[in-house]
């Protein structure tokens, strides 16, 4: 059994960790503390530019993670390995890991390039997994 699959999800779900760094530093930036720590989400409108963009890219992380893990599980079970799917594996959370830099850093092309490459990295695992699916 290729442990690739299995990493990817793990490093998969270590970015959304990730993306809490800049969503954290805006908070502090806007005056989070302890008093406001009952309605963070109060806070938004005080965040600045860079801020509001790490929120959106936390959330988004957080659904490409629930789109990516299930194809990663799906090639886990069913043993779909070729060197197109392990480099698949990989390149979703190298390249989701890219988007936070470049959607905090308002660098649109580029974020948009990135949440394309994830997409269809998740997709050909999805594909590799029901190919192999089907064969049994």
């Amino acid at each position: 059994m290729d442990p690739t699959f299995a990493w990817s999800l793990c490093c998969s779900a270590c970015v959304i960790l990730i993306s809490i760094g800049p969503l954290t530093y805006a908070r502090v930036k806007a005056g989070y503390s302890v008093d406001n720590m009952g309605a963070p989400r109060a806070l938004f409108d005080q965040l600045p530019e860079f801020g509001k963009r790490a929120v959106w890219c936390h959330q988004n992380c957080w659904e490409s993670f629930t789109f990516h893990a299930p194809a990663c599980i799906l090639c886990l079970l069913v043993g779909a390995v070729s060197p197109l799917t392990v480099v698949a594996a990989w390149i979703h959370p190298l390249v989701r890991v890219i988007y936070i830099c470049v959607y905090v850093g308002d660098i649109p092309t580029a974020r948009g390039l990135c949440w394309a490459i994830g997409i269809i990295s998740s997709g050909l695992l999805y594909k590799a997994g029901l190919d192999t699916l089907l064969t049994y």
